[in-house]
């Protein structure tokens, strides 16, 4: 009986310790995101490619503030290979918006949005600062939509999954189809 008695304290005060790990492996005030995504208005010129759809998401439902502008490139992609690289990626992308001055934070990946396949890369924008916006382009056939994400502090890549989250959302998937005839 004293045998079982010592096993399940040992069990209890096993638990006990595994819970409090668990709680304290949490930082302060970390809590679950939840984005929540409002329509906002194109900020820049028109150009060759016109204006696009912008999107904010606020610190309270993303962990940062968010930034997201989306257009559609009609017959600007690589029609026989997409945007499976890269180089097509900066070459289609809207970075050049934010600022002249822009360089590649690191290797992109492969994405996919609905049934199309592109590719995100986080990158340096000059008075922006390090890491701060994500591009990311995916295509069908020779039409592509772009994605350009900006956070005022902090690596852009970190919300990643939140923003393809977004563009993998009804509303966007619709607009994507409603655009490019799909």
């Amino acid at each position: 009986m004293k045998q079982y008695l010592v096993v399940s304290m040992l069990l209890c005060a096993l638990g006990a310790v595994a819970g409090a790990a668990v709680f304290a492996s949490r930082s302060p005030g970390a809590r679950d995101i939840h984005p929540v995504w409002t329509e906002a208005k194109w900020p820049f010129p028109i150009d060759q490619w016109g204006t696009g759809r912008a999107f904010h998401c606020r610190a309270d439902d993303c962990g940062v503030e968010v930034d997201l502008y989306l257009r559609a490139k009609i017959g600007f992609c690589n029609c026989t290979t997409g945007v499976s690289d890269d180089a097509e990626l900066e070459r289609v992308s809207d970075v050049e918006l934010l600022g002249a001055k822009f360089s590649a934070a690191g290797a992109g990946r492969a994405i996919a949005v609905a049934k199309m396949k592109g590719r995100s890369r986080p990158y340096d924008v000059a008075d922006r600062g390090v890491d701060s916006t994500l591009a990311i382009a995916f295509n069908d056939r020779c039409d592509v939509i772009v994605a350009t994400a900006v956070v005022p502090s902090g690596p852009a890549a970190k919300i990643e999954p939140a923003v393809l989250a977004f563009l993998n959302s009804g509303t966007v998937v619709r607009w994507a189809e409603r655009t490019l005839g799909l």
